[in-house]
């Protein structure tokens, strides 16, 4: 019986020497360089191309910008060194006060959910007391965080002397 399934599974091969894929009719397929599609992709290049150099001078913005913060914030630091350094120290204290807060929340938010979907009242409530000390906490924290975190920048001598 399992040379019957054999037989018959060889027997549905075919094995022809004289296979050849079928050949593509020459007026359906059009040669590469003929002047519609040269035209399309030169068009499609030339798109390419513009955005390519929309992109480079995005990214030419953008760095330039945090470059000038990075050296307004380490021009900050320089000029306030003991500030900086107090900023840094709130900021990890306020982190520590943050993680306690977002804890309570989080309790909060599983201990009341079903308060929280059904009544728009527990909700309202929920975000007064939470919401804006949330919102707040974070302003803060991120105010210190960039403050006490600036950049150490060397400036040149020579603009030391301009300054003084």
């Amino acid at each position: 019986m399992a040379t019957q399934s054999l037989d018959l599974l060889y027997s549905q091969i075919d094995v022809c020497p004289t296979f050849s894929p079928p050949q593509p009719e020459a007026e359906t397929v059009a040669p590469l360089h003929s002047p519609p599609i040269h035209g399309l992709l030169k068009e499609l290049v030339s798109s390419q191309d513009r955005q390519t150099a929309l992109l480079e001078e995005l990214v030419a913005n953008i760095t330039n910008s945090q470059r000038r913060r990075i050296l307004e914030l380490g021009m900050w630091k320089l000029s306030n060194p003991e500030l900086a350094e107090y900023c840094k120290k709130a900021a990890k204290k306020l982190e520590r006060i943050q993680t306690d807060l977002l804890s309570s929340i989080t309790e909060e938010i599983d201990t009341n959910a079903d308060v929280l979907f059904d009544s728009e009242f527990g909700l309202n409530e929920f975000v007064d007391r939470y919401g804006t000390k949330f919102l707040q906490l974070n302003s803060l924290l991120q105010i210190l965080a960039q403050l006490g975190n600036a950049p150490d920048i060397q400036i040149p001598p020579q603009e030391i002397q301009k300054g003084h």
